[in-house]
């Protein structure tokens, strides 16, 4: 099983809160905080590709240099 997506070249791990019963995580490895929640599956993919996309959006809007992850996806996995 693998808890770890990857999108645009940003990676998340997706951890569960049972007393919550949602699924959870945040961009891995960048200096800024995104994060995102869902209660399934399917939305949880999709709720960490619109949170990379709103994220590059922002960037784009504010004119900053999006971060990028400074490991690659081996590291986040071990």
């Amino acid at each position: 099983m693998d808890n770890v997506l990857e999108y645009k070249g940003y990676y998340t791990v997706i951890k569960i809160d049972f007393e919550a019963q949602e699924f959870y995580g945040e961009i891995e490895d960048i200096s800024d905080y995104v994060d995102f929640e869902s209660d399934s599956i399917a939305g949880i993919v999709r709720e960490f590709h619109s949170a990379v996309d709103d994220y590059l959006e922002f960037c784009n809007e504010v004119g900053k240099t999006p971060a990028k992850p400074e490991k690659n996806l081996e590291l986040i996995r071990a």
